[in-house]
């Protein structure tokens, strides 16, 4: 018991306010009173089955234990982008309350590697998928009633561009989980200060993301987060790498961007 408090204090310490604050309404939004229907697979909702075909719950979220990861929660989580630096912290909250975690990765196998000590046998379930391939994304979600996307990105690359992530991959998540049938929550991750009439282009596909979510899926949860920041960050990481390495931060806007 000592040593789980002091794990707990360690990732509260390592994370920021506005990290803490994220995790803590996605573990709000995902709480499976707000939408009584659930999805329950043949073989029980902690059974998994990659290419199972998806199957309306009957009632109300089946729960057992007193809470924990050796609880059964009734949340069958799929999380996209779990892999990423928010993902990690959101499938151990997802984790500790006993709920059952799919991680899609499209990467080599030890890419989720790192999530699996985060729940109890069998908890954390990392499945292959490619975002191009709707058959696998189907698979991902065939036996979960709760889909969170995180997959973004603040700039392209040759194989992706930001109209690929930021819009349409949101959209065909969207569209699969409200033809799925038992999805209960749909909870999109985009960005502070998307908008359609923004002079960024990332910032115009995340908003176009957004509309496009919401008429696939309207009763989905649009989450806008600011930068966030912890112990993996990709900003204040990099401004540690100017510091130490050439003695300067860069001044964005010539220092008066707030």
């Amino acid at each position: 018991m000592q040593s789980a408090a002091w794990r707990r204090h360690l990732l509260d310490h390592h994370l920021s306010p506005s990290t803490s604050a994220a995790i803590a309404a996605f573990r709000s939004a995902s709480q499976p009173g707000l939408a009584p229907q659930g999805l329950f697979g043949a073989d029980g909702a902690r059974c998994m089955s990659a290419r199972a075909p998806a199957v309306k719950g009957s009632g109300h979220l089946v729960r057992k234990g007193t809470g924990g990861r050796s609880s059964v929660s009734g949340i069958v989580a799929t999380v996209f982008g779990a892999t990423g630096f928010l993902g990690r912290y959101l499938v151990q909250q997802l984790a500790k309350m006993g709920s059952q975690v799919l991680v899609p990765f499209r990467g080599c196998e030890d890419s989720p590697r790192h999530l699996k000590i985060m729940g109890d046998l069998g908890q954390i379930v990392p499945m292959k998928y490619h975002p191009r391939d709707v058959d696998s994304i189907k698979a991902v979600m065939a036996k979960s009633n709760v889909v969170i996307n995180l997959i973004g990105r603040e700039y392209e690359t040759r194989n992706y561009s930001f109209e690929e992530v930021n819009h349409h991959m949101p959209e065909q998540l969207a569209t699969i989980a409200k033809e799925h049938g038992g999805i209960i929550r749909f909870i999109q991750v985009s960005c502070l200060g998307a908008s359609p009439s923004s002079e960024s282009r990332m910032l115009r596909t995340k908003a176009a993301g957004e509309q496009s979510v919401f008429k696939e899926f309207p009763e989905a949860t649009i989450m806008r987060p600011a930068t966030m920041i912890g112990t993996e960050d990709r900003i204040l990481n990099r401004w540690a790498q100017f510091a130490k390495n050439w003695g300067f931060l860069p001044l964005v806007g010539g220092g008066s961007t707030k």
